[in-house]
């Protein structure tokens, strides 16, 4: 049976605690694991079964800060999210990924900080360029989604915005800080917005009848609309891939794919293909060892 969308917490959520957490024990499929896999089984196992971390990135981290303050800009009342009441979330929004993230105070000196919360202030500055956030409310922001396939495939993310029309039709958003892709890109960025779409999808039984991504960078809108039939497709594509992953798990046959996309991986020196030596395959994870939401939140995001 379908799990329901869950948001995030609030002070009346605790009851699905206990549930929410027995689900996070088990290995799960994330847009963002999906596509690491896809796109090279080795960078799948380090990232997603060794858990090696990777050193804080810059980008990435802008697009963190980005999404917190548009999450705190949609938690005020809608008369509230004026652009200057955005501006003033920035440095709230800034302790507060460098108080769960600690590690990125070394990647922003005292020195920089100034110029980067500009970088993050110009980019929540062209959002209002493209949407005007006080003409509605989200249904919820930062949305914990996970369902359980029937045939067992577990996939959970994370959406920045659900919106729901008061004729029932849902429309799915995702901020990107980067710029909009090239024909050639566009495969991720669909890739993930049809995930999403598919647990809606399982967990609603309606057909989002939008789905949205908004670069903020380039100040570009990508839509698209699908439709049930091409989600049922793409569910079989998740299922096979899943079961190619669990047969790699079983193995601990997680082959290298070399691309141009070698030059900006962080494992690229444990790569055999470049002279390097994995560690020891520790095993597939049991128990408590799956991929936590925080995980899944942080990929989500950093863009």
């Amino acid at each position: 049976m379908s799990s329901p969308v869950s948001t995030p917490p609030t002070d009346g959520a605790q009851a699905s605690d206990a549930g929410a957490a027995a689900s996070r024990s088990r290995p799960a499929l994330s847009p963002s694991r999906a596509m690491d896999f896809k796109q090279c089984p080795l960078k799948y196992r380090l990232r997603a079964i060794d858990r090696i971390p990777e050193p804080p990135n810059r980008n990435a981290l802008r697009g963190t800060v980005v999404h917190a303050v548009l999450e705190d800009l949609y938690g005020l009342p809608a008369v509230q999210r004026e652009p200057q009441r955005a501006a003033g979330l920035i440095v709230p929004a800034w302790a507060r990924v460098a108080a769960e993230w600690p590690e990125v105070t070394e990647l922003i000196t005292e020195a920089e900080l100034d110029g980067f919360l500009g970088e993050v202030g110009a980019l929540v500055q062209a959002y209002y360029r493209l949407e005007d956030p006080t003409g509605f409310d989200p249904e919820s922001r930062e949305a914990r989604v996970e369902v359980e396939l029937d045939d067992g495939v577990l996939l959970r993310g994370f959406v920045d915005r659900i919106d729901v029309a008061p004729t029932g039709q849902l429309r799915v958003v995702d901020y990107k800080t980067g710029r909009a892709p090239g024909p050639t890109q566009e495969t991720r960025a669909l890739f993930q917005l049809k995930f999403y779409a598919l647990v809606v999808l399982r967990t609603r039984g309606i057909v989002p009848t939008q789905l949205r991504l908004i670069y903020l960078a380039d100040e570009q809108i990508l839509t698209y609309a699908p439709d049930e039939e091409e989600l049922v497709r793409f569910e079989r594509t998740l299922s096979a891939l899943w079961a190619a992953i669990l047969e790699a798990g079983r193995t601990g046959d997680f082959q290298p794919n070399t691309s141009w996309l070698c030059s900006y991986c962080d494992y690229k020196p444990l790569c055999p293909e470049f002279g390097g030596t994995p560690p020891p395959y520790p095993g597939w994870p049991v128990g408590g060892t799956g991929e936590s939401p925080d995980e899944t939140l942080a990929d989500a995001v950093g863009d």
